[in-house]
């Protein structure tokens, strides 16, 4: 299978210009590429072909407009090219069903906040024996190795994020490393007062990266929104912002890596709900559930568990695993997010919301595993604040639960 291995990187000086030209290089290639597919469609002529345009660029490095070109890396532009194939292509297939609909290639701008360069073997690229980075016309750039590439990658790809860091991108071959077998097996809830709950009884609190960073992230932007619009003060207070919310991200990441590698280690099997992440995002608890992130701890979960030869499962999205007693089996209807507690009508046992739908999932899946946990011993209580949706515009309290 394949992996990304990402790594920080830090240009001197003058090697910042060059990657800073070289960036500037590839999206020029790019517009020039899309622009010119764009005048043929809307003058009715063929579709201009990656060959063609492989041969624009070779011409236009001989022209006074464009003669720039040939201060960078030629394998840059070539993969720039690709990448606009690459979109092209996920367009068509989306209008055609085989993959998620998306958008029609569009022009990249300097202002992005994401710029990126590729280099492939024909490039010449290596590591030396130092453990620098060395890039064709760019030089030797210092690099923290923070683990080991597991094999001899044949691309890579220099990554500028919004917050001006520089990464370095390995996609390398890797063969699966089978952990010991387990008889443990686990269905995950995921949640927002509690961020996972195990079918096991455990839950993992949610870290709320975002709403703890929330005041300094207000207090930066209320500095960048003072700034003159195209001023120095107005750059260093942006950078500011997005190194703020890089660190969110990272802490986001790092929690997520570390909680599903743990799952995976312990377990031999693991079932999981496919959430309409999208659907809930358009809710009142937006904030809450892009803070979450579950989307990527279920797509780490799924790459983690086919590498250490684990069983991923997904259970439907229509599962009614919060309405269904796990101890009898009798689905006793939907309930109110208010509701943390229940008591099944069947059997009259308490059930933990939570802990119950963890315990449906795994049982969906076709997972062996115990309902016990799913009992509690208390009645109904009100949901946590957070779970159970923001506050409307100027309403202080919400019912049965006062104000912070």
């Amino acid at each position: 299978m394949q992996l990304r291995y990402s790594f920080r990187m830090y240009p001197n000086g003058p090697q910042r210009s060059a990657l800073a030209r070289a960036f500037g290089c590839a999206r020029v290639v790019f517009n020039d590429a899309l622009r010119a597919r764009e005048t043929a469609r809307t003058a009715g002529l063929l579709f201009v072909t990656s060959g063609e345009l492989s041969k624009r660029v070779t011409a236009a490095k001989k022209t006074e407009e464009r003669a720039w070109l040939a201060e960078v890396s030629s394998v840059v532009l070539q993969q720039s090219l690709r990448d606009l194939d690459t979109a092209y292509r996920n367009f068509f297939d989306g209008l055609r069903g085989k993959r998620p609909r998306m958008g029609a290639p569009r022009f990249k701008s300097r202002k992005d906040n994401r710029q990126s360069i590729r280099f492939t073997a024909n490039a010449r690229w290596k590591i030396t024996t130092g453990g620098d980075l060395c890039l064709p016309k760019i030089g030797d750039v210092r690099v923290k190795w923070s683990r080991n590439l597991p094999s001899t990658p044949s691309t890579v790809t220099v990554i500028k994020d919004a917050a001006g860091r520089y990464f370095c991108s390995f996609v390398v071959e890797t063969e699966a490393q089978a952990l010991p077998n387990t008889a443990d097996q686990v269905g995950i809830d995921l949640g927002l007062s509690h961020f996972a709950i195990l079918s096991d009884g455990t839950k993992i609190e949610s870290p709320r990266f975002l709403r703890r960073a929330e005041k300094k992230l207000k207090r930066e932007q209320r500095r960048l929104s003072r700034k003159a619009k195209g001023s120095n003060n107005r750059t260093k207070a942006r950078l500011k912002v997005a190194r703020a919310h890089a660190k969110v991200t990272d802490a986001r990441r790092e929690f997520h890596h570390q909680l599903s590698t743990k799952i995976i280690r312990d377990n031999q099997a693991v079932a999981v709900e496919d959430l309409a992440v999208k659907a809930l995002a358009r809710t009142r608890m937006a904030k809450s559930v892009h803070d979450a992130g579950w989307s990527a701890f279920l797509a780490m979960l799924e790459y983690k568990a086919a590498r250490y030869g684990r069983t991923f499962r997904r259970i439907g999205r229509f599962e009614p695993t919060s309405q269904v007693c796990s101890q009898c089996g009798v689905k006793d209807g939907p309930k109110p997010l208010s509701v943390r507690v229940w008591k099944c009508q069947a059997c009259d046992v308490w059930l933990d919301r939570d802990s119950n739908a963890a315990v449906n999932v795994a049982k969906a899946a076709g997972l062996a595993v115990s309902a016990c946990r799913a009992r509690a011993s208390r009645g109904p209580v009100p949901a946590q604040r957070e779970e159970a949706g923001t506050h409307r515009d100027g309403q202080s309290t919400v019912v049965g639960i006062s104000s912070l």
